[in-house]
């Protein structure tokens, strides 16, 4: 088992992300950070018959609720949060409650939301059940909800009282979302560690194939770029921002295309193949680099254009959807882009006209 720790600047909470087989079914995983008796598990359709039963084996002794969502990515919605509250408030649950989070990234967003504002704020623990979650959202106390305007748009930094990612559960995760797992982590390649990258480049086969000790070290190193990010930014005021690397594209696609059309993952392989075919023609990232970034997400399986006649959707559609993202001031956009392997640049004041004309030319592009 791997393990390990962020810190945080502002001191908030401190800790632990634990990697490895068979955590789900060990009780000392648990009970060092649960507080009370109570606990609230949610969970979501697909996922709680395959692991809730092995959870709730490992939680035998604490008072334990449980909470399923549907699954999907719309179902991250006002109405489903009202539902877990309803829950929550149904079984009676107090203050030195614990939520555990079994599930992926929308059942991780959707528990902390609750736990966030339940009683002003309760404990929770994540176990992330999707590569992408464990690689990804379960990491930095993001939580939240869509809104039909813009993904995430309503939410609260909560973070969890711990991580708990066992690989057992990617055994049974279907191998497009394992793909779509494997963008975020190109991602933190990308914006922060040059021979990370390299080495997915060498390893691609044996990732693809599931080897559980290349899934250990990749799902490790990526949370660990993450966590050093978030400790160094918990707040998302600077550095943090590097990791919306490609989602300021993806969460445009997402949204012009509706949620759940494309996953997650897939909307940001685009969004991060975007962001450097754009730092190429705009701001100096070396072509050879933006080949490189492009190879690499194709090698996973991964899309890196969308077919506008298929989806019906244009450069201005799409234009017009950034301009909703979070990080904007003002009218114009502001963007994280890669200068090199290894490294990123946030820019201001990138006007959304420039962006709709590079979006004309490559949509057009074929490279579907």
């Amino acid at each position: 088992m791997k393990t390990l720790d962020l810190h945080l600047q502002s001191k908030s909470l401190d800790y632990q992300i634990l990697i490895g087989k068979d955590l789900l079914s060990q009780n000392k995983h648990f009970t060092p950070v649960i507080q009370g008796q109570q606990v609230f598990i949610v969970s979501n359709k697909t996922v709680a018959p395959l692991y809730l039963e092995t959870l709730q084996a490992s939680l035998k002794g604490y008072e334990c609720s449980v909470f399923l969502l549907e699954d999907g990515e719309q179902h991250k919605s006002f109405a489903s949060y009202q539902h877990i509250l309803d829950a929550m408030l149904d079984a009676g649950l107090r203050r030195n409650a614990t939520l555990i989070a079994l599930g992926g990234g929308v059942v991780g967003d959707m528990a902390g939301f609750a736990a966030a504002t339940y009683q002003r704020g309760i404990r929770f623990l994540q176990i992330p059940t999707t590569l992408l979650s464990q690689v990804d959202s379960s990491v930095g106390g993001k939580t939240a909800v869509n809104h039909p305007k813009g993904k995430n748009l309503i939410g609260a930094f909560h973070q969890p009282s711990r991580v708990i990612t066992d690989i057992n559960t990617l055994t049974t995760l279907p191998d497009r979302e394992f793909k779509a797992g494997i963008a975020e982590i190109v991602k933190a390649a990308i914006l922060y560690d040059v021979t990370f990258f390299e080495w997915l480049e060498t390893n691609v086969s044996k990732i693809l194939s599931h080897d559980e000790e290349i899934l250990v070290t990749m799902i490790e190193r990526s949370c660990a770029i993450k966590a050093e990010i978030v400790s160094l930014d918990e707040k998302e005021t600077g550095v943090r921002a590097w990791l919306n690397l490609g989602h300021t594209f993806g969460h445009a696609i997402e949204r012009s295309l509706g949620y759940g059309e494309l996953l997650h993952g897939e909307a940001v392989a685009v969004g991060i193949a975007m962001a450097a075919e754009y730092a190429v023609k705009m701001f100096g990232l070396p072509s050879e680099d933006s080949v490189r970034i492009v190879r690499l997400i194709e090698s996973f399986g991964l899309p890196i254009n969308i077919q506008s006649e298929q989806y019906h959707i244009n450069a201005t559609i799409l234009a017009e959807a950034m301009t909703l993202d979070k990080k904007n001031v003002d009218a114009d956009l502001t963007l994280v882009l890669p200068k090199s392997i290894g490294e990123v640049t946030i820019k201001h004041s990138v006007k959304v006209q420039d962006v709709e004309r590079f979006l004309v030319g490559y949509l057009d592009m074929n490279i579907v």
